[in-house]
């Protein structure tokens, strides 16, 4: 399974910009769909939402896409 990371914003509270965007793991092949046609993508933490960004580097990661991720790896 290839997968890569998007951004997923947090909607708890949208009038400050205190917060960082998180940024999940979704499969690869469905981030241009997402971004065009606008449909939602399903991280592998379970989060669904339509792909918005791009990760800049250093950016978070959502915990559970990550340790995920990680124990597929091995």
């Amino acid at each position: 399974m290839s997968t890569d990371i998007l951004e997923r914003p947090e909607t708890q509270d949208q009038d400050t910009d205190d917060a960082p965007d998180m940024f999940h793991y979704v499969r690869k092949e469905k981030i241009a769909e997402s971004a065009v046609m606008g449909t939602f993508v399903v991280a592998l933490c379970g989060e669904t939402f339509p792909v918005t960004k791009s990760p800049k580097p250093g950016s978070p990661v959502c915990p559970q896409c990550k340790e995920i991720y990680e124990s597929m790896q091995h």
